[in-house]
Order: C-alpha cells, then sequence, then structure tokens
C-alpha cells in the first residue's frame, strides 16, 4: 500500500472538486464568459491541483521515501523524488 492511502478520501474529494471546476470553466467558455473571470478560475485550478501534488509529494517523501532509507535502500528513491520535484516545479 502506498503512502498516501491515509489521505485517499481526501484527495479524491479534492480531485472531484477540480473537475467540478473543469466544467465549469468549460461552461463559461460556452457561454461567452469574460476572459479574466476564465483566467481567474484556470488560476483557482492550477493551485488545486498544485495542493494535491504537493500532499503526494508529502506523503511520498514521509512513506515511501522515509522507508527506503530505513532499509538501506534510500538513494534510488532519493533520485526518484527529486526527479518527481523537477518535473513538478515546470
Amino acid at each position: 500500500m502506498y503512502a498516501y492511502h491515509c489521505d485517499k478520501e481526501d484527495l479524491l474529494k479534492r480531485l472531484k472538486k477540480i473537475e467540478g471546476q473543469i466544467r465549469g470553466i468549460q461552461k463559461m467558455i460556452e457561454e461567452d464568459r469574460y476572459c479574466v473571470d476564465i483566467l481567474a478560475q484556470l488560476a483557482a485550478v492550477k493551485a488545486a491541483t498544485n495542493k494535491v501534488g504537493l500532499s503526494l509529494i508529502d506523503s511520498h517523501t514521509k512513506g515511501c521515501v522515509s522507508n527506503a532509507i530505513k532499509e538501506g535502500d534510500g538513494s534510488k528513491h532519493i533520485e526518484e523524488l527529486m526527479e518527481v520535484i523537477r518535473v513538478f516545479t515546470k
């Protein structure tokens, strides 16, 4: 089981909210809403997805990476974590 399992319900709840926000943005475009309003909603979605990502990075670090270090196999997991952080922060 992965480290985020304890937060699974919260993560799914957040993702469902993001899904609703995306649908709202689609509707705004269909209704020819003001550009700035759409951009504000897109910024909110971006912030929400970043929160989900940071939560997963936190769980991964405190769970998977920490356990790997304790078991003596940390270097591979640390490098993997750093690569994820590089991709996530682009």
